[in-house]
C-alpha cells in the first residue's frame, strides 16, 4: 500500500520523507519536460508517479555484458565517446578463489541533489515525478562543476559539444508504463526499478552501500543493492585509479551489533611502484585557466586592500599611495590590477564548454556558491575599474557637487573593499566539496588568503619601491609593513600546509591517496616547493628588519617577487593535479584514464568508434 493511499509519510532508506505530491502539492498535474520535448502526464498508466523512484542493483547476478550501457546509448543516441550508465569492476581474492564484483552505476537521483545546488546556470531540476534530477544539456556551459560534486561520477562533460549530460531515469518511458531502457535490457536480471521504499519481489537483505560505493549520507542517492557472495578481505579496481578496498575489521563488527552482517570496507591508496620524482608532465590539466583566474583574483584583492586601507593607518603609505603625488605610480598600478582581472575574468570564460554563455554564471544565486562567486568577483572588478577612473582621472567626478565628488572615492573604494573578500570567500566555498577530500578542508581558504597576502604585498613592495627611490622619498617604513604582510601570508600558508597534511593522513581514504600524489609523483615539485617557501620566508624576515634603500636593495626584492609568483603558480597547479575524487569503479577501458591517454598518443583515439576524444578538454 502506498503513501498516499494511507495517508502517511512514510520515511525513505535515508530517514527523509518521499511523498512529494504532498510535499508539493502546487506542482501535480504540471508539465513535465525533458530536455527539448515534453510529456503528456499519465498517471494511469503509473500511479505511482508523484513517489521518489530509484534503482535497485543485484550485485550478484551482473555478469558485466554491458548491455544496460549499449540501451542506455541507443535510447538516447549517444556519441561513442559518452555513457550515462557504464559497468566498472573490483576483483578481490587470489586464484583459484577469486570474486569479482561488477557494478553498474548511473545517476542515482539524489534525494539531496549536489549537482543541483552546485550547477551555476540552473540547467538541473528535481522533479515531483518520480523524483527525478533532471538536467538540460542547451542551458548548461560546460564548466563542469556538477561533476566535480558528484560523489559519484554521474554526470557527464561532453568535451565535443561543450556541455554536460546525464541520465534522465527515461522518465518518458516511465509515463507510458514502460521501465528504463537499462532496467529492459539487463539480461542476468541484476537491475531493477521502482518507488524507492518498496523493496522488487524475489529481492532480499537490501544494502545502501556495497565495496567501492561512496558514502551515501552525502546525497542521499536513491539506490539499494544486494550482495550476498563470501566476500574477500581486499578488492583491487580494475581501472587505474590508484584506490585499493580493505575491509574494515572494528567497523564490520560493530555494524553487526546493529544487525548489519555485511562486511564494511575502507579505501587504501595502492602501492606506488616509482621512486619520487618531478612530474612536470603531469602538472597540466583542464583546470589551467583556473591556476590563473585564481591567483590574479586574490592577487587583485590583496594589492587593492593594500592601496585602500594601509594610507588610513600609515603616513608613508599616505604619502606613496597618492595620485596627486604620484600619478604616474598610482595610475599603472590600478589600471594594472583592473587589466589583470579583466584577463583573469577572461581566462574563466575559457574554462567553459560554451564560453558564450558566460552570463548564465549566475541564475543559481540561491543554492550554488560559483554564482555567488562571479557576483562578487564581478562586483569587484566593476568597483576597481570606477575607484581607478575617479581616483586617477578626477576630472571624471568634476560636474557632481563638491561632497559628493569628495566622498566618492572613499564610497567605491570601501564597496570594493566588502566585494573582493566576499569573492575570494565564495572561491573558498566553492571548493568545500565532500566529493573531493583533498580540497574539503579550511587548508583550501587559507591558502587563497595567503596568495593574497603574498602577490599582493610583494608586487607593491616592487613598485612602490622603486617609486619612492626615484622620488627621493623614504620608503623604509612602507616597505617593513608590506614585509610584514608577506611574511604574514607565508606564516599563514605554512601552518595551513602542515595541518592539511596531517589531516590528509588522519582522515585517510580519497585524501591520503591525494596526500601520496603530491608527495610522490609531483615529489621533487612538492620538495621544491618547500624550498622555495624558506627562502621567501627569510627574504621576508630580512626585508623586515632591513627595509631595501637602494636600487641593488630593490632589485633584491625583485627577485623575490618573481620566486613568490612562481612558487604560488606552482603551489596552484598541485592544488588541482593532487585531487582524489570519490567515484565508483571504471572498466579496463573505457573510462580509464590510462587507455584514454594511451589511444591520444598511439591515434587510436582518431577512430571514434573507441569512445576516446583525440583531445583532452
Amino acid at each position: 500500500m502506498s503513501n498516499t493511499e494511507t495517508g502517511l509519510r512514510l520515511k525513505s532508506q535515508h530517514g527523509t520523507t518521499i511523498a512529494l505530491d504532498k510535499d508539493y502539492p502546487e506542482l501535480v498535474g504540471a508539465p513535465l519536460v525533458i530536455n527539448d520535448y515534453g510529456c503528456t502526464p499519465n498517471s494511469e498508466a503509473n500511479p505511482n508517479r508523484y513517489k521518489q523512484h530509484g534503482f535497485h542493483f543485484n550485485a550478484d547476478n551482473c555478469i558485466a555484458c554491458h548491455a544496460c550501457e549499449s540501451a542506455c546509448s541507443e535510447k538516447n543516441d549517444l556519441a561513442p565517446h559518452m555513457a550515462y550508465r557504464r559497468v566498472g569492476s573490483i576483483e578481490g581474492g587470489t586464484y583459484p578463489d577469486v570474486t569479482r564484483i561488477n557494478i553498474s552505476m548511473a545517476c542515482n537521483h539524489c534525494e539531496d541533489p549536489v549537482c543541483l545546488k552546485g550547477c551555476p546556470t540552473r540547467a538541473y531540476t528535481k522533479y515531483l515525478e518520480y523524483g527525478a534530477v533532471l538536467q538540460d544539456p542547451e542551458i548548461c556551459f560546460g564548466c563542469g562543476y556538477c561533476t566535480w560534486v558528484c560523489p559519484y561520477n554521474a554526470p557527464q562533460l561532453d568535451t565535443e559539444k561543450g556541455q554536460v549530460q546525464k541520465c534522465n531515469m527515461c522518465v518518458d518511458r516511465l509515463e507510458v508504463g514502460l521501465q528504463p531502457a537499462c532496467v529492459d535490457a539487463c539480461l542476468a536480471n541484476a537491475l531493477d526499478f521502482g518507488v524507492i521504499d518498496e523493496i522488487p519481489k524475489k529481492q532480499q537483505d537490501v544494502k545502501l552501500t556495497i565495496p567501492s560505493f561512496t558514502d551515501p549520507k552525502i546525497s542521499r542517492p536513491n539506490i539499494r543493492f544486494q550482495l550476498n557472495q563470501t566476500l574477500p578481505e581486499s578488492f583491487q579496481r580494475l581501472d587505474d585509479a590508484p584506490v585499493r578496498y580493505e575491509q574494515d575489521t572494528l567497523q564490520t563488527k560493530n555494524a553487526a551489533t546493529d544487525g548489519d552482517a555485511a562486511p564494511h570496507y575502507k579505501i587504501k591508496g595502492k602501492k606506488s611502484k616509482s621512486p619520487v620524482n618531478w612530474g612536470w608532465d603531469k602538472l597540466r590539466s583542464r583546470e589551467d585557466p583556473l591556476v590563473l583566474f585564481t591567483l590574479i583574483s586574490q592577487f587583485a584583492v590583496g594589492a587593492f586592500l593594500a592601496l585602500f586601507l594601509l594610507p588610513k593607518v600609515s603616513s608613508t603609505a599616505a604619502e606613496l599611495f597618492s595620485s596627486k603625488n604620484h600619478p604616474i605610480a598610482m595610475g599603472l598600478t590600478l589600471f594594472t590590477i583592473v587589466a589583470l582581472q579583466t584577463f583573469g575574468l577572461v581566462l574563466s570564460t575559457l574554462h567553459l564548454g560554451k564560453p558564450q554563455y558566460f552570463y548564465r554564471a549566475m541564475n543559481n544565486l540561491r543554492h550554488s556558491w560559483v554564482s555567488r562567486e562571479i557576483a562578487a568577483m564581478g562586483g569587484f572588478y566593476g568597483l576597481i575599474a570606477a575607484y581607478s577612473l575617479v581616483t586617477v582621472f578626477p576630472v571624471l567626478a568634476a560636474w557632481l557637487p563638491d561632497v559628493i565628488t569628495n566622498l566618492l572615492p572613499t564610497v567605491i573604494g570601501s564597496a570594493a573593499s566588502v566585494f573582493g573578500p566576499l569573492g575570494i570567500y565564495a572561491m573558498y566555498r566553492c571548493y568545500r566539496i565532500p566529493a573531493r577530500p583533498f580540497w574539503d578542508h579550511w587548508h583550501s581558504g587559507a591558502a587563497f588568503a595567503s596568495s593574497g597576502f603574498i602577490l599582493g604585498s610583494s608586487a607593491l613592495a616592487l613598485i612602490f619601491g622603486f617609486t619612492g627611490l626615484w622620488a627621493s622619498v623614504t620608503v623604509a617604513p612602507l616597505l617593513r609593513v608590506l614585509a610584514l604582510f608577506f611574511a604574514g601570508g607565508l606564516l599563514l600558508q605554512g601552518v595551513a600546509l602542515h595541518a592539511h597534511l596531517r589531516e590528509l593522513t588522519r582522515r585517510g581514504e580519497e585524501a591520503a591517496i591525494s596526500r601520496m600524489l603530491m608527495t610522490e609523483q609531483h615529489g621533487k615539485i612538492y620538495r621544491l616547493r618547500l624550498m622555495s617557501w624558506r627562502f621567501l620566508m627569510a627574504g621576508a624576515i630580512l626585508f623586515s628588519l632591513f627595509p631595501p634603500s637602494t636600487a641593488g636593495g630593490m632589485l633584491s626584492w625583485a627577485l623575490v617577487f618573481f620566486i613568490a609568483v612562481a612558487h604560488e603558480m606552482i603551489g596552484r597547479a598541485l592544488f588541482y593535479v593532487s585531487v582524489v575524487p570519490t567515484t565508483v569503479p571504471r572498466g579496463f577501458f573505457w573510462g580509464n584514464q590510462r587507455f584514454e591517454n594511451l589511444a591520444r598518443t598511439s591515434g587510436l583515439a582518431e577512430r571514434p568508434e573507441v569512445g576516446v576524444v583525440m583531445h583532452d578538454h
